[in-house]
């Protein structure tokens, strides 16, 4: 009879962790009212990543961002945008655009579809689990959006970075209820639009800062060619 060697013992040892988060992942049963399969499968993904070791737990926690993953969808696709009539955008001026008129429509989505399923991932997580599942809807735009704000501002000061992180973190909470990733950004856009009158409220001018920027990204491609 074949023994198994003591190599083979640590490398089961080191798979049994990983084998456990699979099993639980693949036994989750899914509730007959979650019929969409992306949603399914976006939420098992995302949860899966959580690494949760409390089957419950996570079987709670994906069922919940399926039912709101599905929620958004459905909502979207019943409201298109031509539900919203053709205007005018009231700080502008400027004709709405269809983009405008979706969020506008989508926007309109009931309440309590956003607050389910923040009550049970602040429910069952830690906070810093909320904001990874968080930043899986919206993929990462809160540290993208605040590195280039570093970039661009470089002496930004923990004070000024706090404003902008929350007002951040904001947006990324209320884009969670849109479906594209093109109203998406349009959310983080209004928030963007927030911290740039708070950094000229500071003292700052952005306008400034940005050609800076600007200047400062060419000349360094320029001296690349060189």
């Amino acid at each position: 009879m074949t023994h198994p060697t003591p190599r083979f013992l640590r490398r089961l040892l080191l798979c049994t962790p990983l084998l456990i988060a699979v099993c639980f992942s693949h036994a989750q049963t899914r509730d007959p009212s979650i019929t969409d399969d992306a949603a399914w499968s976006k939420a098992t993904e995302w949860v899966a990543k959580l690494e949760l070791t409390d089957a419950a737990q996570t079987e709670r926690v994906t069922h919940a961002v399926a039912t709101h993953l599905q929620a958004v969808r459905a909502w979207h696709n019943s409201h298109p945008a031509s539900t919203v009539p053709a205007g005018i955008n009231p700080t502008t001026g400027a004709p709405l655009s269809d983009l405008d008129r979706s969020i506008i429509a989508d926007s309109a989505m009931p309440r309590a579809v956003h607050d389910d399923l923040m009550t049970v991932l602040r429910t069952e997580l830690s906070d810093a689990q909320v904001e990874a599942v968080l930043d899986a809807y919206t993929v990462g735009k809160v540290a993208f959006t605040l590195k280039g704000y570093h970039a661009i501002v470089p002496d930004l000061t923990a004070e000024e970075e706090a404003v902008i992180l929350a007002n951040l973190k904001e947006a990324r909470e209320r884009a969670i209820d849109f479906k594209n990733m093109k109203q998406i950004s349009a959310i983080f856009e209004i928030y963007k639009t927030k911290n740039e009158q708070f950094l000229n409220a500071n003292g700052r001018s952005w306008k400034q800062l940005y050609r800076d920027y600007v200047k400062a990204a060419q000349a360094k491609k320029a001296a690349e060619k060189n």
